[in-house]
């Protein structure tokens, strides 16, 4: 397959042929001091069709540092506005990324790519438009444990570091973050037309993302209603894998909303270790607004606001019945996920009480999410052998063995023999997920230069339904330590 060198790719940017009512056009701010490599993904490198190789031409890090331009880029920092913790903003944006241009690979898919951490803009509100190297990490992690899961998202190309320094709760080290995605186009890009009274531009947006995102639906009569519909679809499809793999966002405003249904911009997340439907992995969430459990009814709520902002393209009351489906959509994924995960083909009233009743009790003893579920995948359908092991996280034991009963039973009554069954559910339940521990023991080794711990990681977090015994030590419990880890919106 053709691959492209870093000066032949074939950059264009639709989004700003858009009138700059939404955008601002803004150069990077290069860093102070010089520039590193600290990783190259290549498989995100493969999406753009981009020679792997470019990885070892010094060109490469001065471009995506800033330094240098590429020909074809035309770098924009993208308006948007939003809903933060519920409140409405009148005006964000990007205030420290810049949209570089999108690059059409061999096989015909469109990838933007932004570059975040690169200075300041004119939507940075008095932020200094800098990305810290640990967050930076965080979000590069992140977005490939979640791709290696099946769950959509962004995408990181590369990061660079440097030594500036950048002020956040203590001095840090400043970094840039290439990330990809076939669009950036957020809720919260219609809500500013919207509030603003501009309904033209809000007509403008919704064409463009048709045209580029949803052709399918170019020619329907109610072109809009279609793509209010397919939005509620993705997101409620996008939530429930979240809540399947005990993801929690930690930022659900609108801004953070993609409209492609993407996991987009990972700040304070985590992935749920002790069962706790009502975990809140955002330090700086004082009310638990974006707690794990909260998030379907913010999904909901977030996609209230994207309808409230297309309504001078839509009858209110075909708004409201898309709305209404949301429920349903998220319902149906959900059960269909869990369904699985208990090793399941199809989510009956039976499987549902299971689901249930095992939840609960994992919450009244605060059980490793990922673990039991990854243990349940190997339990014997017709025998005790390896029971004691599940039991044992447990409290109350007898209660369990009876959902154990229970649950053998229906499955010798839906035919899913273990033969079957088990290779399923460990294609299900991940092995591995990205918890706060390993990602900040990659960060601190990170910090003091050593960049090993990221490519470790992330080859165990790019298999995380294989067994990985020679890195076992990335599935185990979170040590003690680990409860004093804090993250927040500056995360």
């Amino acid at each position: 397959m053709q691959s492209f060198s870093l000066d032949a790719l074939p950059f264009s940017n639709s989004f700003a042929a858009l009138p700059q009512a939404f955008y601002a056009r803004v150069a990077p701010t290069p860093f102070q001091t010089t520039p590193r490599l600290i990783h190259f993904n290549e498989q995100a490198a493969l999406l753009l069709g981009l020679d792997p190789a470019v990885q070892h031409d010094p060109r490469f890090v001065e471009v995506f540092s800033g330094q240098r331009a590429l020909p074809g880029a035309d770098p924009i920092a993208m308006l948007y506005a939003g809903h933060q913790f519920g409140h409405y903003v009148p005006q964000l944006g990007d205030g420290r990324a810049l949209l570089l241009g999108e690059i059409t690979n061999p096989c015909g898919q469109k990838w933007e790519l932004q570059l975040k951490g690169c200075g300041q803009t004119p939507y940075s509100r008095g932020s200094d438009g800098r990305a810290v190297l640990r967050s930076s990490i965080r979000e590069y992690l992140c977005s490939e444990a979640m791709h290696a899961l099946g769950i959509p998202t962004t995408r990181g190309l590369c990061l660079i570091g440097s030594d500036d320094e950048v002020y956040r709760e203590r001095i840090e080290t400043g970094a840039m973050l290439t990330r990809l995605a076939p669009s950036h186009v957020r809720f919260g890009s219609f809500e500013v037309f919207y509030y603003r009274d501009q309904q033209e531009h809000v007509r403008m947006l919704a064409d463009y993302v048709i045209e580029q995102h949803y052709p399918e639906f170019a020619n329907q009569p109610n072109r809009y209603l279609h793509l209010l519909q397919a939005v509620i679809e993705r997101t409620a499809r996008l939530l429930a894998q979240w809540q399947a793999v005990g993801f929690a966002h930690g930022v659900m405003n609108t801004d953070n909303m993609s409209i492609l249904g993407l996991t987009l911009d990972y700040g304070p997340y985590g992935f749920m270790e002790a069962y706790d439907p009502g975990f809140i992995c955002n330090h700086s969430d004082h009310h638990g607004r974006y707690a794990f459990d909260q998030q379907p009814q913010i999904g909901l709520f977030n996609l209230s606001c994207l309808a409230q902002a297309l309504l001078p393209l839509l009858e209110i009351e075909a708004a409201k019945a898309a709305l209404e489906t949301y429920q349903a959509h998220f319902t149906h994924s959900y059960h269909h996920l869990m369904a699985q995960k208990l090793g399941f083909a199809q989510a009956d009233e039976q499987v549902v009480s299971l689901l249930e009743e095992l939840l609960a009790q994992m919450r009244a003893s605060r059980t490793d999410y990922t673990l039991l579920f990854r243990a349940l995948s190997g339990a014997p359908r017709d025998s005790d052998e390896g029971t004691t092991a599940l039991r044992d996280q447990f409290v109350d034991r007898e209660r369990f063995d009876r959902w154990l009963d229970r649950y053998r039973a229906h499955l010798r009554a839906t035919a899913r023999d273990d033969n079957t069954r088990h290779p399923a559910m460990l294609a299900t339940n991940p092995k591995v997920v990205l918890r706060n521990y390993l990602a900040q023991v990659a960060i601190e080794k990170a910090e003091h230069g050593d960049y090993t711990e990221i490519e470790r990681l992330l080859t165990v977090l790019r298999a995380p339904f294989a067994e990985h015994p020679q890195r076992a030590h990335y599935a185990e419990p979170p040590p003690a330590w680990a409860d004093n880890i804090q993250v927040s919106c500056s995360s």
